[in-house]
């Protein structure tokens, strides 16, 4: 069954009948039914004062009306039928509801105008600032001895789930197998062949056995597993290889740089996420088969209250195209930016895929950038196509991050890695982003300032030291990297 936010939906239809008009409020009449709690009690107190005059009544009265309104309790919208019929419901608190269409619509003529204005400036070409100082290198050891006689024995281990459990799976294998002077086997994986080996073992659960803090040489076998020695199999790598260059190629009016976005909107994920779109029955019914097809009466238990508003509010919403677009335009990202989206299958992918067209002509994905027979070997292989899309990630100019997962875990450590120690990744501000995109009478101007701050602070984060409870392979240094000594200064050869 298909829990109710306690925020509210915006949906007029969800009211038996409409509140009394704001006109008549305070009138003597009889309230609403459907007024709130909060709203019966402002309206007790207004009646108190206003029959006794108390002064001193005054000030509680203005605190409890106060709180009232910072809670959301006045937020109403009004809906005009015509011919004199408002409805007015009540809104939820902001950033609770997906109206980030009505602010596109709102500000499209003005993003386009301004890419006119602008159009041979690209945020593209200048999103990272240059650092000459702070810079850092791979400093792996490949020392490493080889298994003999006096190893302790075989490691069988057993790797499941998709393209980046599997990672991390043989790179923790790896460390334990250190850790017990063992020989590791490495296994031929039972649903894809994806990393390159020729020696077989059965395959099941193994993943986040080994802690993060570990001797130093057992972290020099992480960073030599995940970095160094992992390598896609043949197929996928030539494949992958040859699209990263259709990207430099089609790129060239940016100097061969192309922007990437892991795009998490896919059926189950927004399912998974309890959040809402637009609103409707048939979404409501697709979103209940989803979750029940996936996780069988867990969203169904006696007690759980889903909350589509709050999880929007907290930021654990996916993004859907459209404001990854507006995120992007509003960052400087202009229409001649190739924007290379990385995803599974998009929920409705012709309605909620169309404004991220329109704002980005030259988008690509896996379909557009190769062709049917060279994918054919590919399909239904799910592993397989998102070693593509990683690969093709990894060496982008910028890779936007939506949703967080196994992917971008493993390729913001990894682009750390191939780009001196910085992720040159967009991780956006879901919470302020949601804030932004629920204000349909909000200006360009502001729009583009908030989202070029939020850039700036993401370069800013883009060097980060891993600290004791987080992993390397999000952030190699200092485990995995060394940091590169100033460069002296000029001599004035006089």
């Amino acid at each position: 069954m298909h829990g109710l936010s306690r925020l509210g939906n915006g949906n007029a239809r969800s009211l038996a009948s409409p509140p009394s008009s704001p006109r008549i409020r305070h009138s003597r009449g009889k309230t609403s039914s459907n007024q709130g709690i909060g709203e019966r009690l402002v309206f007790l107190l207004f009646s108190v004062v206003f029959r006794r005059k108390g002064v001193l009544l005054l000030a509680p009265l203005l605190y409890i009306a106060g709180m009232l309104l910072f809670m959301g309790s006045f937020g109403f919208t009004i809906l005009d039928l015509g011919h004199g019929v408002e409805i007015v419901y009540r809104r939820g608190p902001p950033g609770s509801v997906y109206r980030s269409p009505k602010v596109f619509k709102l500000l499209w003529p003005m993003m386009e105008a301004d890419a006119n204005r602008s159009s041979s400036h690209n945020a593209l070409m200048e999103a990272w600032k240059p650092r000459v100082k702070g810079l850092w290198k791979p400093c792996i050891s490949t020392n490493v001895s080889a298994a003999g006689s006096n190893s302790n024995g075989y490691f069988i281990i057993e790797a499941n789930g998709g393209l980046n459990q599997q990672r991390l799976s043989i790179c923790d294998a790896v460390a334990v197998a250190g850790l017990l002077n063992a020989t590791l086997v490495i296994p031929i994986f039972h649903l894809n062949s994806v990393w390159r080996d020729s020696r077989a073992v059965r395959v099941a659960p193994f993943s986040n056995r080994l802690a993060h803090a570990v001797p130093a040489h057992i972290q020099g076998l992480r960073c030599l597993a995940n970095f160094e020695a992992l390598r896609f199999a043949d197929p996928i790598r030539l494949l992958a290889e040859e699209m990263v260059n259709r990207m430099v190629t089609k790129s060239v009016q940016s100097g061969g740089n192309y922007v990437s976005v892991h795009l998490r909107f896919e059926m189950d994920m927004v399912a998974f996420s309890c959040c809402e779109y637009d609103f409707g029955e048939v979404e409501k019914l697709e979103m209940d088969m989803a979750r029940e097809r996936g996780w069988k009466g867990k969203f169904r238990r006696r007690g759980r209250v889903i909350r589509p508003g709050a999880n929007r509010i907290d930021g654990k919403c996916p993004l859907t195209p459209l404001e990854v677009g507006m995120m992007l335009r509003g960052m400087g990202f202009n229409n001649n930016t190739l924007v290379y989206v990385a995803a599974g299958n998009i929920y409705k992918a012709d309605r909620y895929m169309a404004p991220l067209r329109k704002m980005f002509p030259l988008l690509q994905t896996k379909d557009t950038l190769a062709t049917l027979e060279e994918l054919a070997p590919f399909k239904g292989h799910s592993s397989r196509l998102a070693a593509l899309d990683y690969t093709v990630c990894l060496h982008s100019e910028v890779f936007v991050s939506t949703q967080g997962g196994n992917f971008p875990h493993f390729l913001i450590g990894h682009r750390r890695y191939l780009y001196k120690g910085h992720a040159e990744t967009i991780k956006p501000d879901k919470r302020k982003l949601v804030q932004l995109l629920d204000k349909p009478s909000i200006r360009w101007d502001y729009f583009k300032k908030q989202m070029q701050d939020m850039l700036r602070h993401n370069d800013a984060k883009g060097v980060e030291l891993r600290k004791p409870a987080a992993s390397l392979y999000t952030f190699p240094m200092p485990d995995c990297m060394c940091k590169e000594p100033d460069p002296e200064p000029e001599t004035d050869p006089a």
